[in-house]
Parts: C-alpha cells; sequence; structure tokens
C-alpha cells in the first residue's frame, strides 16, 4: 500500500515508459514480499491447485530477470514489523471485515499495547518467505534482511548508490529515500513498465523526501490508517506546498501545538486567539442594474452609460449571465474576498490538524526519514553473485515440486549460458565448455524479443551426441511452445516433463533442439554485447557475413529497379472498362520487334497482292477470248 489516498495516482503523470533493456546490466533492489504476495496471488488465481506458487515464482521471475532482462537482482526480506505497523495490520483487519472497534469495551490490556512486545508476522507466510530465501541462496543470489520493512532497505540501497532501483509497489519507498522505483515489472510483457523517479516528481508537484513525509503523515499510511480526518489528496497536496523541505516539518508540530504558522507581525498567535482581518471591505461604488456598469440606474438614465456608449437607459445593454465588472473597486473587492477565503481555509485546515493528538506523530518522522534499515550483524552490505548449485537446486525442486531433474536443469540453462558468457568476457584463458558439455559453435541468427535485439546462439556437444532417440526437428519458431526436454546431463533414463502450464506468469524461454547434418544442437537467447565480448572472433565473422548478405540484396533489389525503369509506360488516357493486356502496359523491345514484324509482313503480303492482282489483270488483257468492250472495261479498271 505505502501512502494512501490513490497516491499512485498523483505520481502516475509523471511515470517513465521503460522497455526491457533499461535495466540491463543494472543492480536492482527486489521486495521479496510483494513477489510472493501479488503473484503467487496471480497464479492461484489461474490454477487453484498449484503446488506452491511462491516457490514457482521465485524460481522463474529470478531466471528471467538474471538471464532474459540481463539485471543483476539483489532480494531483501522483511523484518520484524513496528508496533505502529502491527496496530495498523490489526485496524486494516477489523475495519475489511466491518467490525466496529468503537464497540468494543476498552480494556487494561488494549490501552497497553505499546508496551506489549511486537507480533510477528504470519507463521504461514513467515514459511513461504524462508523457503524463498532458501531458493534464492542456492540459484546464488545475495539475500539482505531488513530491521523493519523491505521497501525502506530497498531505498536506502538505492539513495547509498548500490543499486540503480527498487522494484517494489510500495509508494512509501519515496519517503524511504529512493530515487527509482519500478511499480511493476513483467519479463514476458511486450509492453514497457513504469518507472518512476524521485528528479520528475520534484520537478512537476515541487514535492522533496519531507514533503511526501508530511503528505503521509496528513493522508495516512501504513503505520497510520486515518491520519488527519478531512484531509484529502488535493488539500494535502495543496497544504504541503505552501512550506519548504526545510520547514515543512517545524510547521507541522507548530501547528500541531496550536500554534497559528501564517500570520505575520505576531508572536507566535493561537488559532483560537487569531485577531480579526487587518483590512476592512472596501466601499463598493454603486453600480446599475441593468448593465451592471459602475454608476447607479437614476445616473444611467439622466447622463448615459460611459461603458456602454449610450446616451440612455433605454439603449443601455442589458448585462449577460456571468457578467463581471471589471472596474478597479470590484477588482480589488474580489482578491480582498479570494485572500479572505484563503485565510479562512488555512484557520479551518490548521485547527483540523491542531485537534489530533500527539500530531505529527515522531515514531513515523523518523521511521521514515532512517537511513539505518540493514540489520546489524551484517553491517554494510555486501552483494555478490555466486554459481548457482544446480545439484541443491534439483533435490530441493523435486522435493518441494515434483519437478523432474530433467525439466529442472532445461529450465536453468539460459541462467547457465549467462553465467558462462560472462566468465569467458572476464578470462583470457581457454574457456571449459558450458556445463563440462556443450561448446560454443556459431551464431545463428539475429533474433527480436520484447522490443529488443538478441543473438541465437548454437551450443555443440562436446564429448558425445545427445540422446540418440531424439527425433530430428526444426527448432521452435517464436511463439510457439515446445514440450520436448532438452537432456543436460548423462542419465538417459529420465523421463521427458511437461511444464504445468505454458501460459504462467514470466515462463522462461526453452532451449531449443536443432539437427544438421547428423550433429545435435541447442539454441538459446543471449545478449549481443555479452556474445560480442565473449566471442569477438566469431561474432565479427557473424556481422561480416550479415554485412555480406545485406550487400547481395540490395544488389538485387537495384537490378530489380533499373530492369522496371526500363520498361516503357504507354502514354495517353486509358480506355475505361477495357482490361488491357500487360503488353500494353509494359512495351518491351520484344514487343516492338514483334509488331514491326508483323507490320513488315503485311506490307509484304500487300505488294504480293497488288502484284498478283496487276498480273491478273494482264493475262486477262491479253486474253482473245473475251469480247473487246469487257477488255476495254478491265484497262480503264487498271
Amino acid at each position: 500500500m505505502g501512502v494512501g489516498g490513490s497516491f499512485w495516482d498523483l505520481l502516475k503523470p509523471y511515470a517513465r515508459h521503460e522497455g526491457a533493456g533499461y535495466l540491463r546490466g543494472r543492480r536492482v533492489a527486489v521486495d521479496l514480499s510483494f513477489w510472493v504476495v501479488s503473484h503467487s496471488t496471480a497464479i492461484l488465481a489461474r490454477l487453484p491447485r498449484a503446488r506452491r506458487p511462491h516457490l514457482r515464482t521465485t524460481f522463474f521471475r529470478t531466471l528471467s530477470l538474471f538471464a532474459k532482462m540481463g539485471v543483476f537482482p539483489v532480494f531483501v526480506v522483511d523484518g520484524e514489523p513496528s508496533p505502529l505497523k502491527s496496530q495498523a495490520r490489526a485496524a486494516r483487519f477489523f475495519r475489511g471485515s466491518g467490525m466496529d472497534l468503537a464497540a468494543f469495551p476498552s480494556t487494561e490490556a488494549e490501552s497497553s499495547v505499546t508496551a506489549a512486545p511486537v507480533k510477528r508476522r504470519n507463521a504461514a507466510f513467515t514459511r513461504c518467505v524462508e523457503e524463498c530465501v532458501e531458493l534464492l541462496e542456492y540459484l546464488g543470489m545475495p539475500v539482505l534482511r531488513a530491521k523493519g520493512e523491505a521497501e525502506a532497505l530497498c531505498a536506502q540501497l538505492n539513495n547509498e548508490g548500490h543499486v540503480g532501483a527498487c522494484i517494489t509497489a510500495d509508494s512509501d519507498a519515496f519517503l524511504f529515500g529512493a530515487k527509482t522505483v519500478v511499480k511493476v515489472l513483467r519479463s514476458n510483457c511486450k509492453e514497457p513498465f513504469e518507472c518512476y523517479h524521485i528528479a520528475d516528481i520534484e520537478s512537476g508537484l515541487g514535492l522533496k523526501r519531507k514533503q511526501l513525509v508530511a503528505m503521509a503523515l496528513l493522508i495516512g499510511s501504513d503505520h497510520d490508517l486515518h491520519g488527519v480526518p478531512g484531509f484529502g489528496l488535493e488539500t494535502a497536496l495543496r497544504f504541503v506546498q505552501l512550506f519548504d523541505e526545510d520547514e515543512i516539518l517545524d510547521k507541522l508540530h507548530e501547528i500541531g501545538k496550536g500554534v497559528y504558522p501564517f500570520l505575520k507581525g505576531f508572536d507566535n498567535p493561537h488559532i483560537d486567539d487569531l485577531p480579526s482581518s487587518s483590512k476592512k471591505s472596501p466601499i463598493k461604488s454603486p453600480h446599475c442594474s441593468h448593465c451592471g456598469h459602475p454608476g447607479s440606474k437614476k445616473n444611467h438614465i439622466k447622463d448615459g452609460c460611459n461603458y456602454c456608449l449610450v446616451d440612455s437607459l433605454e439603449n443601455c445593454v442589458e448585462r449577460p449571465a456571468g457578467f463581471k465588472c471589471e472596474c478597479p473597486s470590484c477588482d480589488e473587492a474580489r482578491d480582498l474576498n479570494e485572500q479572505r477565503r484563503h485565510e479562512n481555509w488555512q484557520i479551518k485546515v490548521c485547527k483540523r490538524i491542531a485537534a489530533e493528538t500527539n500530531f505529527p506523530n515522531e515514531e513515523i518522522i523518523k521511521l521514515y526519514l532512517s537511513d539505518n534499515n540493514l540489520v546489524e550483524e551484517k553491517g554494510v552490505p555486501l552483494l555478490s553473485w555466486s554459481k548457482p548449485d544446480v545439484e541443491a537446486l534439483v533435490d530441493l525442486l523435486s522435493y518441494k515440486q515434483n519437478w523432474e531433474p530433467s525439466y529442472i536443469r532445461q529450465r536453468m540453462l539460459p541462467m547457465l549460458s549467462t553465467i558462462y558468457l560472462r566468465e569467458v568476457a572476464s578470462s583470457s584463458s581457454t574457456p571449459l565448455p558450458l556445463c563440462d558439455q556443450y561448446e560454443f559453435d556459431s551464431i545463428e541468427r539475429t533474433k527480436i524479443r520484447h522490443g529488443h535485439p538478441y543473438y541465437l546462439v548454437k551450443w555443440k556437444r562436446a564429448t558425445r551426441g545427445m540422446n540418440s532417440n531424439m527425433p530430428s526437428k526444426k527448432p521452435v519458431t517464436e511463439g510457439e511452445t515446445s514440450s520436448e526436454v532438452v537432456v543436460l546431463d548423462d542419465d538417459d533414463n529420465e523421463d521427458t516433463v511437461v511444464c504445468e502450464s505454458p501460459e504462467l506468469l514470466d515462463e522462461p524461454d526453452v532451449p531449443q533442439v536443432l539437427m544438421d547434418d547428423g550433429c545435435c544442437f541447442l539454441l538459446t537467447d543471449e545478449d549481443i554485447q555479452l556474445v560480442g565480448a565473449a566471442f569477438p572472433k566469431e561474432t565479427a565473422r557473424f556481422q561480416e557475413e550479415q554485412r555480406l548478405k545485406e550487400a547481395r540484396s540490395r544488389s538485387r533489389k537495384s537490378k530489380t529497379s533499373l530492369a522496371d525503369s526500363g520498361c516503357e509506360t504507354p502514354k495517353g488516357p486509358r480506355p475505361s472498362g477495357v482490361q488491357l493486356s500487360i503488353t500494353e502496359f509494359y512495351r518491351s523491345k520484344k514487343g516492338q520487334d514483334m509488331e514491326s514484324g508483323k507490320k513488315k509482313q503485311a506490307g509484304e503480303g500487300h505488294a504480293a497482292a497488288r502484284d498478283g492482282s496487276r498480273k491478273s489483270s494482264d493475262r486477262d488483257l491479253n486474253n482473245k477470248s473475251l469480247p473487246k468492250s469487257v477488255r476495254r472495261r478491265l484497262l480503264f479498271d487498271c
């Protein structure tokens, strides 16, 4: 929850929408309790009979953060809650159940609740958190324990520069000193996530850390659900913006003691003994009831209105609805009324604050402004990431989740390959095979996933072939799911395990299997910069091949465009309603040659016909058997 009164809605306009690559290579503090509660609830809503959803959530989300997003997570666990937090939790429970605490008789035990020892957290929830801590330690992730609230230690780590951001949904992380807060992060979502920076909040709302603490005191928070009655989000924001950060808490102390801080010229006046306003109401000049301008109605009838520019009341303009006079006396009266309303609002607000007992609560202020949220035994936080203990993880998850070892090793491969590439990039010696079985072979292609480019890397088994009974299959395309499990150990008798559900939150990418020329390869998605740092020669070779492919593609496109530009397009209007042939749209030399050949043949045919007709006519003229009149007629026709 954090600060009450829909505090996140106030900060939402100043959120930045970042992509999956924003946190790559950064250290990020994670509120483990927030993960366990929110995402386990989401899994149970979809699978009511899911087995230990908190372990599944922690396992898969840690793999996704570390391998897919390239984040170095630091997990923070809640400590003992403060007495105020325990009281607020009990009050929230009774309020949610519809019980009225005022109806219960007060007892001596209730009156001495502050002296009673702090009640520990829910035992079942504590067991879930401890199981997640054990899992994270086997994964090699650093786990820190806070004195009180986990978001307080996350904010301290962020404020001191140990981490670059905090992942928590509690808005009071800014009150503890956080600089960058990621509210919701889903590694398998293509949509950008909301990221809040304290610098944007300061520039937009003008609120700094102590001013945010003052708003929490007025509105309410996890340590005081009620706050000050009558204070909402807008009222608290308007009141806090009246003071600077250095004086806001001192002013709240003065108001809590009954001292009115806004009146100048008086030495600490009490709110109940405030003097009357020093300014008297100005004498407002008479205004016309018809047009609303200065001057009486009688004067307007006699002399006319100077503002309406007429000579008599008959032509005086009637004032419209919502008319406001702009004369100096009216402006002065409006300013004075606005000042009085503001002073009355200040007095009213200060009286509400002064009516609260023990306001402001010093314990809440010290809790928010404290920078010592780490357990004393630990001292300075040591943040280090070690190699995961695969065998211990297999034993733990096999016992807790009933998962097969092959399934666990399959899901662990992206994390192991990421660690392997980082070790190769930082070491100059010859690298050992991945998991003592797989060697880097080549880069298959570039892949875009969630808007971020990756290399699809081929890993070849170094010792002996993989399971010979595995059928030859093409690699699974992006967006599809595969139920085939890649066996990463030497046990060929393990059964294939299908995941509980391929659509659950943060399901990691399954390594793909590629059969090429009788060899079996594993395909994993790896970060481009990490692969380039680990294997620069292979990366340079792949990039050169990509450049050659692009050059050949551009040359083919240019040749095609030149061929298209050489074709002639017929000029003139196109006939409507007639479908023309392709040769009429794109005339080529071949078509022109064919047409010229046809014309030539046609010309020769006509010439031959003329010659033939002439020869036939000559033969007819020389025929003596024809009458003389017929021969004469044929002679004139020629």
